[in-house]
């Protein structure tokens, strides 16, 4: 029986190059412009604070530190929370100006279809923010998704993606024992760490997509499939 089915992002639902050809960039080109415009802001401010709480060596550490360290921590591509949320700000806005679009794979709509009938809760687990997550789905090529999923969770909310307590959070968040609770991703240290907490897994390797850095060998074998309607579609095991 699969309670829940908790869903990757990027190059799982939806397309890798999206996220580094459009929305990356988006982000990383507006960073120091955002500061000044809405440093004074609470939710700007609290990034910053926080940047400043893992960066600060000096009494000298200024708005302007905290702009270069993030705009660093973009150019690394780095998983950090402070980061993420000040994406998540500037995509929100791209959004809204109509800048920005959403994107899934076409799959991926049919999958949460399927899953959705048979009465299968949906949720998603990303690096990206929560408000990332849902701002994505809300603004995709086949319209505002959120209605399919029942929840999202981050690195903040659950933790990092190579943790297995994290994946222990999220059974408990949904409500669901372990082996009830099905985790779909195209990395496979995220699939270990979900299989080592004891979640079923599903590694998603599209012919469309490049492997990730250092994700083709792990501990365990994970059933593989071509896309997401082929997970969806398939027998429990």
């Amino acid at each position: 029986m699969t309670a829940a089915v908790v869903l990757d992002v990027e190059g799982t639902t939806s397309a890798t190059s999206h996220v580094y050809t459009e929305l990356f960039p988006y982000a990383r080109s507006r960073i120091a412009e955002w500061v000044s415009r809405h440093g004074h802001e609470p939710q700007t401010r609290a990034v910053l604070d926080e940047v400043g709480r893992r960066c600060a060596r000096s009494a000298e550490w200024d708005d302007r530190a905290a702009i270069r360290t993030l705009i660093a921590w973009a150019d690394e591509d780095a998983k950090i929370a402070p980061l993420k949320t000040l994406q998540g700000l500037i995509w929100r806005q791209g959004y809204d100006r109509g800048e920005l679009s959403g994107h899934i794979y076409a799959d991926t709509l049919l999958a949460l279809r399927s899953w959705l009938d048979r009465g299968t809760s949906i949720y998603l687990y990303s690096s990206g923010s929560v408000q990332a997550q849902r701002d994505l789905f809300a603004h995709t090529q086949f319209g505002d998704l959120r209605d399919r999923l029942s929840g999202y969770f981050d690195t903040t909310s659950a933790g990092g993606k190579h943790c297995p307590d994290s994946y222990r959070t999220i059974a408990r968040s949904v409500g669901a024992v372990e082996g009830q609770v099905l985790f779909a991703s195209d990395c496979v240290k995220e699939l270990d760490s979900a299989r080592s907490a004891g979640l079923r897994t599903a590694r998603v390797k599209r012919p469309e997509e490049t492997p990730r850095a250092a994700s083709t060998q792990g501990t365990y074998a994970h059933a593989l499939y071509r896309n997401l309607i082929a997970v969806a579609e398939a027998k429990p095991g």
